[in-house]
């Protein structure tokens, strides 16, 4: 296994477009490259599928082109053509994932739904996509407005269509032949609306070269090899579990497991040894109920796996050391954002130091640096923001749809702004810190509140957590802590002091919270990223209402 630093050094953009189907200079589909390229081995499995009631299918590539070419010439007989928005609303069927790739084939814009999603983030999207075509089911049709079901055409997967016949049936009717268009790396393909954490959505479009940008993490952070079978949890929905846990995988012509059903520990560690997973990744969350449901679990279990990755928001240390001494292997942390990639990780194909709690590495073929507030790069142990050249090979973000504004406020000089900060350790090690309007400012110190979290969920007290900045009249602000407690405990001003000493006895004497606040739970996205600002907001509402008595 090979040093970080030698990757770095042998790392080649132009080795890497040799290893796709098609000359990237001239053409590129990742349609094709997810599917078709792999397609004339008829026995080669791509996806092994599951559902909650122990419903099963196994999907070769060749069958996953025959019934994709089917879907792309089903989708042309609705008037959709390359440049059109498709928009797929469901859960992890494999209709989905057939509209996905029919709607690359054509040249068309994918357009990700979460089913999650109420009325309200449903119309959004679909009005500032200009969606042409939705994919669906019933249950998800009742969220839609009539008026959107009048400007969109609607498929639904469990119903009968306008001439009377099924989903299957419908996209029967059409040839099994069908030519992928021939689109260049930076034509569009996905518009990936970002779950922001002020305003509305933004549409992030997305160039077809993601595919080539997600190499070096596909092949070096997950350490995807020839063998691995893959299962990936993150929904389809997102940007992870669309690109990360599937598409990409199926590119490098590997069998991946997809599951339709909720989260449930003893499920999922029947799905890792009943397909022999290798190769697993999901978002912390999913690995702190993993921990939480105890190591006798793991034991009643024989399992495959080599590597364990984890996105979305950081991983605490004390997961990490859970996984390493009970699986033999610690869980290998990433970080990406919608508009980069993956671009700090660390890698399950590299001989390096896991530091429990720390981001990683840069990701080879990417030039990342941190700012400071008036851009200047940060100095070492310093924190700033996270920034990527938009210059490099790997860039493929087009912009926000509709939004140039936007576009231009992220992107000053040659950099994309992330809005996520972090410090680098003297071993070149980068460690988040938050988001930039996260960070709290106490006595002259700036705190970044994971480092805080992170360690009040080391306390045996504590289940999750969730840190602020509270207004102080003479440090600007205070640390402020939300507390999830295990079952076992109840919450007490005594526990509240052990607290507060634990982190101030393990991090040090500013970074403590001064004020603690036990609640059941913390707000979250739908894929799971704490939401501070509303616990922030929050805040403020039971200010103002105090200050108004």
């Amino acid at each position: 296994m090979k040093k970080y630093d030698e990757i770095i050094n042998e790392f080649s953009w132009d080795q890497v477009l040799k290893t796709y189907d098609w000359n990237a200079k001239e053409k590129f589909n990742i349609a094709h490259e997810s599917c078709d390229k792999w397609a004339n081995d008829e026995n080669r499995i791509a996806i092994y599928w599951e559902d909650e009631s122990g419903r099963t299918d196994n999907w070769t590539y060749k069958r996953l082109k025959v019934e994709s070419n089917r879907m792309a010439n089903g989708l042309r007989s609705l008037g959709v053509k390359k440049g059109d928005r498709v928009s797929g609303f469901l859960g992890k069927d494999m209709e989905l994932i057939l509209t996905v790739l029919a709607t690359w084939k054509i040249g068309a814009i994918y357009v990700p739904m979460f089913t999650a999603f109420g009325p309200e983030a449903i119309s959004y999207r679909l009005k500032d996509a200009t969606c042409k075509v939705l994919v669906t089911n019933k249950e998800q049709a009742e969220k839609i407005a009539p008026e959107d079901k009048e400007n969109c055409q609607i498929i639904l997967t469990d119903s009968l269509t306008k001439d009377r016949s099924s989903f299957w049936a419908f996209i029967q009717q059409f040839s099994s032949e069908h030519k992928t268009e021939e689109t260049s790396v930076m034509d569009p393909c996905v518009i990936q609306y970002t779950s922001g954490s002020t305003g509305l959505p933004k549409g992030a479009v997305w160039g077809h070269k993601i595919l080539l940008a997600t190499y070096p993490y596909l092949r070096y952070a997950m350490g995807v090899e020839k063998d691995d079978v893959l299962l990936g949890g993150a929904d389809m929905g997102w940007a992870y579990g669309l690109m990360n846990c599937t598409l990409c995988p199926l590119s490098e012509g590997i069998p991946i497991v997809v599951y339709k059903g909720p989260f449930n520990v003893e499920k999922y560690y029947y799905l890792l040894e009943k397909y022999k997973v290798t190769n697993f990744a999901y978002a912390p969350t999913a690995y702190r109920m993993m921990m939480a449901a105890g190591a006798d679990l793991v034991k009643k279990h024989k399992f495959h796996i080599r590597k364990f990755s984890s996105a979305g928001e950081p991983l605490n240390a004390e997961v990490v050391r859970f996984f390493k001494e009970n699986f033999g292997r610690e869980i290998y942390d990433h970080y990406g954002a919608t508009e980069t990639g993956m671009i700090v990780n660390n890698y399950n194909m590299c001989d390096m130091t896991i530091k429990p709690g720390s981001m990683g590495l840069p990701s080879p073929g990417f030039n990342i640096s941190l700012v400071d507030d008036k851009g200047n790069h940060a100095n070492d142990g310093d924190v700033g923001q996270i920034v990527v050249d938009i210059n490099g090979f790997a860039y493929f973000f087009l912009g926000y749809l509709q939004d140039e504004e936007k576009t231009v406020e992220k992107i000053k000089e040659q950099w994309f702004y992330t809005g996520d900060l972090a410090s680098i350790d003297e071993d070149g090690y980068y460690w988040f810190q938050g988001r930039a309007d996260d960070i709290i400012s106490s006595a002259g110190y700036r705190i970044g509140p994971f480092e805080v979290e992170s360690c009040l969920i080391e306390h045996s007290a504590v289940a999750e957590a969730a840190v602020i900045g509270k207004p102080d009249e003479n440090k600007g602000e205070i640390v402020k802590a939300y507390v999830v407690l295990h079952p076992s405990y109840e919450p007490t001003d005594s526990l509240g002091e052990e607290l507060s000493l634990f982190v101030k006895t393990k991090l040090s004497k500013h970074q403590y919270p001064r004020e603690i606040e036990f609640v059941h739970e913390l707000p979250k996205t739908p894929s799971g990223k704490i939401q501070r600002f509303i616990l922030k907001k929050e805040r403020l509402e039971a200010n103002n209402a105090t200050n108004s008595r």
